[in-house]
């Protein structure tokens, strides 16, 4: 579960959706298709060089954003040194500083302190996800927050006034994570509220009550308000099912803003009193809201729309609701933005399929084009080499609609030769496939892989009925999703129907695995990214602070205690069955998914006699956040495919250098 964070604004998330259950890991269309195209313009070209992983993962990732004091830095963490550490970029574009000096363990800032330019960061040990809060003074010395060994951490944000930091901590008991408001002049530590399995969302500005989620099922999520001193708790959910999801008190407190369902097939945005009174729909679309925060002082609101897995930012007065215009970015997909403290100047980040996320400032009322401060992508890669998705609809197997993007090299085309293919799992479950820059995909498809990135069944965005469909049911419908998606993509003429493969991450893992034992000749080859094979043992071992949602998991996946039927569709129980080819990449300090998955798997399709391949990264968790192993791994990946699906490539293009691996 994503905890809330807020940095120099007030992040609103949906801190208990089901896709946080596994990470969405891999980068993640059909009959006849209907393919609605949002992907940019872009020449189609014939003689693009194959580049090698590395200039691929030469890609600077950034996250972070917040604003300084003075409005004349931003906090970023990112990972060109190998691994993440923190950096201030000028707001005027004169460039960097960097701020810590990690080599070992990565750094991910959550911002500036209010009123001077120390700040805050969690980092954990070897991917073991027991993070721990952290301060650097300005003269560079280090307080934990959190110290200890067993226990995990996370940064709440900022009380209202800005007098206390938030921090959440399992240390008292590690199912449930309690609140403690902590002094920026000597850290210490005040305990305000004792959980008892809720979720903790946000710190009223008077300090006197607290805003909670109490999860009931996995379509049922109720918002509820805590009276600090008397302990009582107040229901602002109504009676009946729905997916309410508490964001924040409103600046001055008489609001609870929160997302719902009810009555909808997808989240809208809404508010109530703190009392359960005067409720009022504040913003709805034809899509889910994802998110919602107020900027510091309360005046302005952002609202996240997932439209067709694309976002979309909406601006607003918060007072009237008055709709105000955002910087222009062209052909940019602006995924967040964040305000300096006098709200005068906005930061956003946005990519294009073609391009990662880069950070830009504006004025927020300023009229000039956005100043971009980062580029991201490397000097070696062209970007006009890389390629854009498009959104591709087809009907499954039982005439439900599945939506997917849809990577196509630029050399494909009907009349050419076939290239082989891959169906891309997403994470989750719950997860979704989603526009944007995918350094796994862009460099397969550069190696003349068109890549398929579903939205099975029980994918998120597509509204609750669709979201629902796969409960209690995986390895079934959604399995049948992909193997029906094998016919769309043969349909685009381009695709070698005796060269179809299927990867995925984390649930997308698992999701390999089951193509590959209760579906053994839909698929060619399967790739399996940290993917789960035993949900008996997945169930049985999940970390204690995901306690609090432990009906949604039940009622998603099926009971811990009930082996039988987790044994029915857990891959390991069936693995006699996988006769194709098969590549396994696993973190051996992975919390969520245990090394032993993976390792038994192995054994068992060896035992087969099918050829397997296995990469164990001793410093990695549940994915990569070590450039020296995702490249490593990425580039195994590709001869692994080569090797086993490719064959040999009729297309292929000369690479940039002669030794391009």
């Amino acid at each position: 579960m994503a905890a809330i964070t807020r940095r120099d604004v007030r992040h609103f998330y949906l801190p208990l959706i089901l896709a946080s259950l596994l990470l969405t890991g891999c980068p993640g269309g059909d009959s006849a298709s209907d393919v609605d195209s949002s992907a940019e313009a872009e020449t189609v070209l014939t003689d693009v060089p194959r580049y090698p992983i590395g200039a691929f993962l030469d890609v600077t990732a950034y996250g972070g954003g917040g604003f300084s004091p003075d409005g004349t830095k931003l906090l970023v963490h990112h990972d060109r040194s190998g691994i993440y550490n923190a950096y201030a970029l000028a707001v005027d574009g004169s460039g960097e500083t960097q701020l810590t000096q990690q080599t070992d363990e990565s750094i991910f800032v959550s911002g500036y302190f209010p009123e001077d330019e120390r700040f805050v960061y969690v980092s954990d040990s070897g991917g073991n996800e027991l993070y721990h809060v952290f301060v650097q003074e300005t003269d560079g010395s280090v307080t934990d927050l959190t110290p200890g060994d067993e226990h995990r951490a996370t940064f709440g944000g900022w009380t209202w006034d800005e007098s206390a930091m938030i921090v959440l901590t399992n240390e008292r008991d590690p199912k449930f994570m309690d609140a403690y408001l902590v002094d920026p002049s000597d850290y210490s530590r005040e305990l305000v509220f004792e959980n008892q399995g809720y979720q903790f969302s946000d710190l009223s500005p008077d300090k006197s009550r607290v805003l909670l989620a109490q999860t009931l099922g996995n379509a049922d999520t109720d918002v509820l308000v805590q009276d600090l001193a008397s302990g009582e708790r107040t229901t602002l959910s109504l009676e009946g099912e729905s997916s309410d999801r508490p964001l924040s008190f409103s600046a001055d407190g008489e609001w609870v803003y929160y997302t719902t369902d009810r009555d909808s097939e997808f989240s809208y945005l809404a508010k109530v009193r703190p009392d359960g009174t005067d409720r009022q729909e504040v913003a709805r679309f034809d899509w889910d809201v994802m998110w919602a925060y107020l900027s510091r002082s309360g005046k302005h609101l952002v609202v996240a729309v997932n439209e067709d897995a694309r976002t979309r930012l909406h601006l607003y007065d918060a007072t009237t609701l008055d709709e105000l215009a955002l910087p222009e970015l062209s052909d940019a997909q602006v995924t967040s933005v964040g305000f300096s403290r006098d709200e005068t100047k906005i930061s956003l980040f946005a990519s294009t399929d073609r391009t990662p996320g880069d950070l830009y400032v504006a004025e927020l009322r300023g009229g000039e084009a956005p100043r971009r401060l980062t580029r991201s992508l490397s000097a070696e890669i062209d970007p006009e080499h890389l390629v854009s998705g498009e959104v591709v609809r087809f009907e499954s197997f039982d005439g439900v609609e599945i939506p997917g993007v849809l990577y196509k090299p630029h050399q494909a085309n009907a009349d050419g030769a076939k290239l082989p293919a891959l169906v891309s799992v997403h994470g989750g479950p719950g997860g979704q496939s989603r526009v944007g820059y995918r350094d796994l995909t862009q460099y397969l498809v550069n190696h003349g892989y068109v890549v398929y990135a579903i939205n099975n069944r029980g994918s998120s965005g597509y509204g609750k009925t669709f979201f629902h469909m796969d409960d209690l049911d995986h390895g079934g419908g959604d399995l049948q999703d992909c193997v029906a998606s094998k016919q769309m993509l043969i349909d685009t003429g381009y695709v070698d129907p005796e060269r179809i493969g299927i990867i995925g991450g984390s649930y997308g893992g698992f999701m390999v695995l089951a193509a590959l034992t209760f579906e053994p000749e839909a698929f060619d080859v399967g790739v399996d990214i940290f993917g789960v094979s035993n949900w008996v043992r997945t169930l049985q071992n999940i970390p204690p602070w995901w306690e609090a949602a432990r009906k949604m998991f039940e009622q998603e996946m099926g009971k811990a205690d009930d082996e039988e039927f987790l044994r029915s569709f857990s891959p390991l129980f069936h693995a006699e069955n996988i006769i194709r080819p098969l590549m396994v990449l696993q973190g051996a300090n992975d919390p969520r998914v245990l090394q032993a998955e993976s390792d038994e798997i192995v054994a068992a399709a060896r035992a087969n006699g099918v050829p397997v391949e296995y990469l164990v990264f001793e410093d990695e968790g549940h994915g990569f956040v070590k450039r020296e192993n995702q490249e490593a791994g990425y580039r195994g990946i590709r001869e692994f495919l080569d090797r086993y699906l490719k064959e040999s490539d009729p297309t292929s293009a000369p690479s940039p250098s002669p030794a391009a691996p």
